[in-house]
Parts: structure tokens; C-alpha cells; sequence
């Protein structure tokens, strides 16, 4: 009988949950080689995992890099990061010979056609706004990569069991249970366009072993700083609401937010291996659609193994100073220090607790952030 183990992912190695680092860039556009200098730059963190040098990302790795794609103009991830991070992934040292998966969930509703993501949006975050997300993926597919895309909307609504199960269906497995925070547990798996069988929770399903590999599945993190109406702030944290269920979990993880059920989803499927957070554009206020016209350039990156301490600093230093400098009615929501029941530091330390509780690596005291400026 196949024992499924505990599933939560992470690299011990290059986080100190005493003091989390931060590392940002500044003067790019996705464009130019921002994203390299952010990359090869971090403090205490290789990217990559070679023979001679321990990191993150192996030659032979499944790359799932999830994105924000729920809505178009500046509200998704900017394409141009994204095709940057696919290039710098294909550039390991040794080869890539693996897989790169790009992927969301835009629930099958709401966002800027009120029916969910897409990776094909017709007005796209890109520097010249024409560039998708498929774009980007169809023009490494073509070059030879094992590069795909996949939108978990298209089957957010289908529940399946485990492939360890004998059920070999795209869809979204449901834990049963309602967590202390209020979220169900939810998450997707699928075969993608190469055939490889992913299992967001356990990794990488073989079927003549019976068994999955974790460790070869590594998750990037690729959300965009915005504005929210409701929970204020997304950034990393929130760009969970992208790998649950909403539909399936009678909007559990949506109504979890605030009581820290991302942190609850972090910990009962996979923490990610990095976070890479696009300040590029951000929505200083009225988010999270984030029209051309209303969207404040920044030109940064930033990146953290831990994606409190990332949202924390990017809340304090960008998003809340440009919502002040747009005089915001409801700032005081997004300052991460603020105790104002429903405020955004209020959820955010709700969900880093979640995710100490669960023994990940993550910041003890927002105080202790260090910041590495490349």
C-alpha cells in the first residue's frame, strides 16, 4: 500500500528563519537583465544546484513557476520577468535538461472578464503590451524546451483522488476537514503536455514505482504587488489563492485570508522554493484589477525564500508609501505594522504563524529582515 508522507517541500539550507533576507533590484523593466542581477545576486542563496555547489534549482528539475493571471493590463504577472525567469532557468550550468511548468488559477470567475484567468489575455503586463504569457511559452515550446503552460481553471470545478489512487484525471483534490483558519484543503494535480504526472502536494507521480519524488519538483513563486479591496495587500502570500479551490471548497480559501489560511495551504501542501515578487507596475489602491492608466511604475524585483518576510518588506517600503503618495482612504489596511482587526499585517502575521507552526522556515520577527540592496 502506498503511505503518502508529509508533502511540504523546502530547502532548509538557505533560509535562517531568524533573520530572512530580502534581496531586491532596482532600474528594470523584465526587458533588460534585472532579473539576472536579482538571481545571481542573492545573499545566502544559490539558484542553482550543480555538482560542484549546492542551490536550488537542478538540471533535471520540474520548474513550476506559478503566476498571477486572474486579470489582465498591469494585474498579472509581467510577461517579460516571466520569459526572463524561463531563460535563466534554461541557462543552468549544467544543462537544464528538465521541465518548466507555468501555471495558475483564476478560480473560473471574477477577474477582468468575470470568468476567471487566462494566459492569453488580449492586453497583457508586458513592456509593450502585447506580449501573453502563452506567447512566451509557445516560443520556448518551439525552440525545443519542454516548456508548457497550464491553467487550473479549466477543471478548478473537478474534483479527482490522487494518482497514488489509481485516478489519473486532471483535477483538484480536497482534503476532508475544515482547518482552525476556515480553509479546506485544496490543490491541483495533472499530466502535463510532456506526459509528467504532478501532484501539487506530493510531486512528481511514477507509475511504474508506485511512488512520487518530491524533491524534484521545485516551486517558484511569481506573483505581482498590488492593491486589494478586500485583504489589501497581495503579494506572495496571497498568490495562494491561486493554487486552492474556490469553487470546490464553497470559497473556503477566499474567506481564510484573514484568519492566515495561506499560511494553513503553505503548510499542508508545498512551501515554495522561491519567491520572486514583480514590482515592475504595482496598484497602489482599488485592487486588484489594475488598469494601464491607474498602474504606478516601479521598475524592482524582489526575491526571498520566505514570502512573509518578502510581502512584509514590499508592503512597507513600496506598495504603502505609493498608497500614501496616492492618498489612499484606506492605507492604514496596508501598513504591514498595523493591529487594526482586518488589516493586512493583521492576516499576514496570522499566516506566518501558521507556517512556524508547522515547523517552516520562516521570519520569527519582521524586525530582523535583512535587506540586500543589488
Amino acid at each position: 500500500m502506498f503511505l503518502l508522507a508529509r508533502a511540504v517541500f523546502f530547502n532548509a539550507s538557505f533560509i535562517n528563519c531568524q533573520n530572512s533576507i530580502v534581496n531586491f533590484v532596482e532600474r528594470t523593466d523584465g526587458t533588460d537583465n534585472g532579473l539576472e542581477r536579482l538571481l545571481s545576486g542573492m545573499k545566502n542563496i544559490n539558484f542553482y544546484k550543480t555538482s560542484k555547489e549546492d542551490g536550488l534549482i537542478e538540471a533535471n528539475d520540474v520548474v513550476l513557476i506559478k503566476i498571477n493571471s486572474q486579470w489582465d493590463q498591469r494585474g498579472g504577472t509581467n510577461t517579460d520577468v516571466l520569459k526572463s525567469l524561463i531563460e535563466y532557468v534554461l541557462r543552468h550550468p549544467q544543462g537544464f535538461t528538465g521541465e518548466i511548468i507555468v501555471a495558475d488559477n483564476g478560480q473560473a470567475m471574477f477577474g477582468s472578464e468575470g470568468k476567471g484567468g487566462r494566459l492569453d489575455w488580449p492586453e497583457p503586463n508586458s513592456k509593450n503590451r502585447s506580449q501573453t504569457a502563452q506567447m512566451v511559452i509557445d516560443e520556448f515550446a518551439a525552440r525545443g524546451h519542454k516548456v508548457s503552460g497550464i491553467l487550473w481553471d479549466s477543471f478548478t470545478k473537478k474534483r479527482v483522488a490522487e494518482f497514488s489512487s489509481g485516478d489519473n484525471n486532471d483535477g483538484y483534490v480536497v482534503e476532508p476537514g475544515i482547518k482552525p483558519t476556515a480553509i479546506i484543503i485544496s490543490y491541483p494535480k495533472w499530466t502535463t503536455a510532456y506526459g509528467t504526472k504532478i501532484s501539487f502536494k506530493f510531486g512528481i507521480w511514477n507509475n511504474e514505482t508506485g511512488s512520487y519524488n518530491n524533491n524534484k519538483l521545485k516551486l517558484i513563486n511569481l506573483p505581482v504587488l498590488k492593491s486589494h479591496s478586500q485583504y489589501h495587500v497581495t503579494g506572495a502570500v496571497k498568490a495562494y489563492m491561486g493554487v486552492a479551490s474556490n469553487a470546490l471548497t464553497d470559497m473556503s480559501p477566499h474567506k481564510s485570508v484573514a484568519l492566515g489560511g495561506m499560511g494553513t495551504l503553505m503548510a499542508a501542501t508545498r512551501f515554495p522554493t522561491l519567491n520572486i515578487l514583480d514590482i515592475t507596475y504595482i496598484t497602489p489602491q482599488r485592487g486588484p484589477a489594475s488598469p494601464y492608466n491607474t498602474a504606478v511604475q516601479k521598475n524592482m524585483l524582489a526575491a526571498s525564500a520566505d514570502p512573509f518576510a518578502l510581502d512584509y518588506w514590499a508592503a512597507k517600503n513600496v506598495l504603502y508609501p505609493a498608497a500614501e503618495a496616492a492618498g489612499d482612504p484606506r492605507l492604514k489596511y496596508k501598513n504591514p505594522e498595523s493591529k487594526e482587526p482586518g488589516s493586512f499585517g493583521v492576516w499576514l502575521e496570522k499566516s506566518r504563524d501558521e507556517a512556524k507552526k508547522a515547523g517552516l522556515p520562516v521570519v520569527e520577527n519582521f524586525n530582523s529582515i535583512t535587506v540586500n540592496k543589488l
